[in-house]
């Protein structure tokens, strides 16, 4: 860096040829010196378009979009055309921009200067669209596109699987005539983000058999949150082993994940370890996955003594740090500090309370009775409450038979979810609590009526590395006669027990008489 300086100050002071000249910008912005490169820049009378692209692509991979588009502006007006290389570098930079306006004036110009036929150029315009989320006109310029390669079909791909459209997705995703790793994990980063962690997984196990396709960190990153959700812990277990052997486990965003899994699987002394391992690496995004695994498993004096060694090591907190907290506090029935770390993001911390906050907050006073205050705190909300915020208070009326406010907790969750049987299920039975047949009556009626029916129920079971899925009586497994036989036997030895039980606790107590 020392000896690049020098030339530089050689240069300033001296001169230098163009090839020279252009040698040592390049050199510059090999090591990220753009300022010391720009005043090189600036000196040179007749610029060439590859300088000009060099410096469009320094400032885009800092982020840095309207200086690109500066350097575009400058490049016209001194009657230097651009060539595809530029528009490549342009459109990504555009995708940062608030305003659709710059890249349709780009669409506008690539058209014009007959480089609407280069393949990468349009792939980069198509990928601006996508992540604008302008997917009618991604689909667009890839119907039009002669030629299309990989990266072409995976940045479609990847703008249906960020807007969670991931029919769309998954149709583009079978049509595709080569996949790779990239295809893949857009595809189960897409079913992760949307909620759909049983398909996220199944496309990883496939992505497993498929030869040559690796998966990479965001592959890793992408699959872990799924394996959390359905518990899926010897695959998640098998995914952590291959990013240890293949070095990604050194990349926090990676770490960060193995760890959230375990500790929302339940393996809070393994999450811990891993914890430990992170070392000066974690960010505050390893201590949210810690609070968060200990409120989720009731541990909540260890979840509160990690934000407190998570504030006097300087990590300031966000709004996922406190659904932590105040999950644990409504797992400990802690509702005096839950009341103060509700009290304290605004005021301590500057962070308004989301519905997340407000749905823990109705939760741990719900619980403890209070269900009046927690009504009055729904009212009082800035933002509609949800039907996971009204589904805490009739939870709690359930718990606490009171009638009054779970008519009032029922009426807008069968307007927010008229489709869910559950809701009308826990009213009718706080009617029944309190003896209120003929109000029973009419909620079943009313179910009736509307057709509404309880969704059957359903379980994950991991064997083998894979994910099963069983409905109540269900018959589908291809194994089901002999998984049936298992339970039966299961059944039977169960029922034996309990009559050994039976007839242990007789002999006991005609003993105890004698």
């Amino acid at each position: 860096m020392n000896q690049l300086k020098q030339s530089l100050a050689y240069t300033l002071k001296n001169g230098l040829d163009q090839n020279q000249t252009q040698l040592l910008i390049i050199q510059l912005l090999q090591t990220s010196n753009i300022p010391y490169a720009q005043k090189l820049f600036n000196l040179i009378p007749k610029k060439t378009v590859f300088l000009y692209n060099k410096f469009i692509q320094a400032y885009s991979l800092i982020n840095q979009s309207r200086q690109c588009l500066t350097l575009y502006s400058q490049m016209c007006l001194n009657n230097c055309s651009p060539n595809e290389h530029s528009f490549i570098f342009l459109f990504p930079a555009c995708a940062t921009l608030p305003s659709l306006l710059h890249g349709q004036i780009l669409h506008t110009h690539i058209l014009k200067s007959g480089f609407g036929i280069d393949c990468y150029a349009l792939t980069a315009l198509l990928n601006m669209y996508a992540k604008l989320r302008m997917l009618p006109l991604a689909r667009q310029v890839f119907d039009e596109m002669h030629v299309r390669n990989v990266p072409t079909w995976n940045a479609l791909i990847a703008g249906y699987s960020r807007c969670g459209d991931m029919k769309e997705a998954t149709e583009l995703f079978k049509s595709m005539p080569e996949k790779n790793v990239v295809s893949w994990t857009s595809m189960i980063s897409g079913y992760s983000q949307s909620g759909q962690f049983s398909r996220a997984l199944d496309m990883f196990l496939r992505m497993e058999k498929e030869r040559g396709v690796n998966p990479n960190r965001v592959t890793i990153a992408s699959v872990l949150p799924a394996c959390a959700n359905l518990g899926a812990l010897e695959v998640g277990e098998r995914i952590e082993a291959y990013a240890r052997e293949n070095g990604l486990f050194e990349d926090l965003y990676v770490s960060n994940t193995v760890l959230e899994m375990y500790a929302r699987c339940g393996k809070i002394e393994v999450a811990k370890r891993v914890f430990d391992e992170i070392g000066q690496r974690k960010n505050l995004c390893s201590w949210n996955s810690m609070i968060m695994g200990f409120a989720l498993h009731g541990k909540c004096t260890e979840a509160l003594e990690y934000y407190d060694q998570m504030l006097y090591e300087g990590t300031a907190p966000d709004d996922v740090t406190f659904v932590g907290v105040l999950l644990a506090c409504t797992h400990g029935g802690l509702l005096a500090i839950g009341r103060e770390f509700f009290e304290s993001m605004a005021e301590k911390y500057h962070i308004n309370p989301k519905l997340e906050h407000y749905g823990c907050m109705v939760d741990l006073l719900g619980r403890a009775g209070a269900l009046q205050e927690a009504y009055d705190l729904i009212k009082s909300m800035p933002m509609k409450p949800d039907a996971v915020v009204w589904g805490a208070l009739l939870g709690a009326c359930s718990f606490h038979n009171n009638v009054e406010l779970a008519e009032k907790a029922a009426q807008p969750l069968f307007q927010l979810e008229p489709w869910n049987a559950g809701n009308f299920v826990i009213l009718s039975n706080i009617y029944a609590s309190a003896g209120w047949w003929d109000r029973v009556a009419k909620l079943r009626k009313l179910m009736k009526g509307g057709q509404i029916t309880k969704t059957a129920g359903f379980s994950f079971i991991e064997e083998g590395g894979e994910m099963h899925k069983f409905l109540v009586e269900d018959k589908s497994h291809p194994r089901c006669e002999k998984i049936y036989e298992i339970l039966d036997q299961v059944s039977t030895v169960m029922k034996i027990q309990d009559k050994f039980i039976d007839s242990e606790s007789e002999l006991n107590e005609s003993l105890i008489m004698e």
